[in-house]
């Protein structure tokens, strides 16, 4: 049996596609911002805005479907008490990248900047982990059909 929580194949691996191209890019994002001050700075600031770049665009779509997954997936989730503890802790953590995202792109405050940045590469760091035992506890609360008995039924004898 199949659960009604458990997405559709190809929506399933689209969220995945997106999340790992957030997650690359921003690992590649902070690589490249580290060498700036190298010898080769000029070409590690190009290489670091265009994986900026990238990584918003990603950003972008990870927006809407984590938009598309509330409906289909997270309220149902929560009426039928499922998974909800690694739900909630994905759901906050999302919200916090959102919200440190907006910050970093349109505050422009030196002041909240490292603040900002240090929280969102440390969530957007630990959200692979947590992603991963959230599709471990939902994969396991999984209800499968019992496999045919052979139990022994006794026999009528005329």
């Amino acid at each position: 049996m199949r659960s009604n929580l458990r997405l559709d194949f190809s929506f399933r691996y689209s969220i995945y596609g997106v999340f790992a191209v957030l997650f690359l890019t921003g690992a590649a994002w902070f690589v490249a911002d580290g060498l700036k001050d190298s010898s080769n700075g000029e070409m590690w600031q190009a290489v670091s805005a265009n994986l900026l770049m990238l990584h918003g665009g990603a950003a972008m779509m990870a927006l809407m479907a984590l938009g598309a997954l509330i409906p289909i997936h997270v309220l149902k989730a929560w009426r039928v008490k499922k998974n909800r503890v690694t739900g909630t802790v994905i759901a906050s953590l999302n919200g916090i990248l959102i919200v440190t995202a907006f910050g970093l792109y349109y505050l422009g405050s030196e002041v909240f900047r490292p603040w900002l940045s240090g929280i969102h590469l440390a969530l957007g760091s630990a959200l692979p982990v947590f992603l991963g035992v959230h599709i471990y506890w939902g994969r396991r609360t999984i209800v499968r059909p019992a496999k045919a008995s052979m139990a022994k039924v006794p026999m009528k004898l005329a």
